[in-house]
């Protein structure tokens, strides 16, 4: 039996995860010619063309996208043994590369994870902050925070972590200009503060004095595209605004905030941790998901 080129397959893999041997080799902290030799020795080796490439990008042929499934099922088998040895010593160790939401990654996963650098030297963890959605196994990510829907669940474990509460508030300063809302319906005669992108407004999903579930669509007057500066326009006086309670939590206990509409609470956001379905549940992985469901057990800005 032939030796295996496992550095071939490896430069193998992430080429075509990347799309280019130049983010492969960013992935795997070599050059962009080292992938290319090594894909080109492999390539020898087993005899067949396994990239079709170009100027611009490359792309498996047929027997490539065959050999990769095969590969990415075998790393996975690798990868697997590897956890199981170490998970004997229960000792998280090696890079960890986490992406997060911006705000809510800052305010509320950020200090969980500066916690675990500290109590595991042997672990690096990189950081990155996005509100977009990245391609977890394009991007080389091990594990991600994700808000809401799970759109590509299928190539993706998950595990819940928190449920996130909304309230509605404003400053008291315009509730004493433009008077309280007592029911849904009121917030038509108010200036309301809304989240939203590309000219589209999030809805507010809300329950109203029956205690079922409905849609209010803010015809707002300010729509910002981030949490934090929703925060920073209702603490101004711009109107009302929902607004997640482990952002307002501070101001609404030092009264710069005002809760309206208590009854009509904004349905809850479900927060989950995700990893590729293809990659083992490493101890490095398990750690960090482990203590973000311990965290969000009972935060201190939901105990009100």
């Amino acid at each position: 039996m032939d030796a295996i080129d496992l550095q071939g397959i490896v430069a193998f893999v992430h080429a075509v995860e990347a799309g280019s041997f130049t983010g492969a080799g960013e992935r795997l902290h070599v050059t962009k010619s080292a992938i290319g030799k090594s894909v080109a020795q492999l390539e020898q080796r087993l005899g067949v063309r396994l990239l079709n490439r170009t100027t611009r990008s490359l792309s498996p042929t047929s027997e490539g996208s065959s050999y990769y499934e095969a590969c990415v099922r075998a790393l996975a088998e690798i990868e697997a043994g590897q956890a199981l040895l170490a998970s004997s010593r229960r000792i998280p160790s090696g890079r960890l590369r986490v992406d997060v939401p911006l705000a809510f990654g800052r305010k509320c996963v950020a200090p969980v994870l500066f916690g675990i650098s500290s109590r595991f030297p042997e672990l690096t963890i990189e950081i990155s902050f996005n509100d977009r959605r990245v391609d977890l196994i394009e991007e080389g990510i091990d594990l991600a925070v994700r808000m809401g829907d799970l759109d590509d669940s299928l190539s993706l474990a998950a595990r819940r972590i928190y449920a996130q509460r909304s309230a509605i508030c404003a400053a008291p300063a315009y509730l004493e200009r433009h008077g309280r809302p007592r029911a849904i319906d009121d917030l038509a005669r108010h200036s309301v503060i809304g989240y939203g992108r590309e000219g589209v407004v999030r809805p507010w999903t809300m329950r109203n004095a029956d205690g079922d579930l409905t849609t209010f669509v803010p015809k707002a007057r300010l729509v910002l595209g981030h949490g934090e500066p929703l925060l920073d326009a209702a603490l101004a006086g711009c109107g009302i605004a929902s607004l997640p309670t482990w952002l307002a939590a501070e101001s609404l206990r030092r009264g710069e905030l005002e809760m309206v509409l208590h009854d009509c609470l904004v349905e809850n956001i479900v927060v989950h941790a995700v990893w590729p379905v293809t990659r083992a549940l490493t101890p490095k992985v398990r750690v960090v998901i482990d203590a973000l469901v311990d965290h969000f057990a009972a935060p201190p800005w939901d105990a009100a």
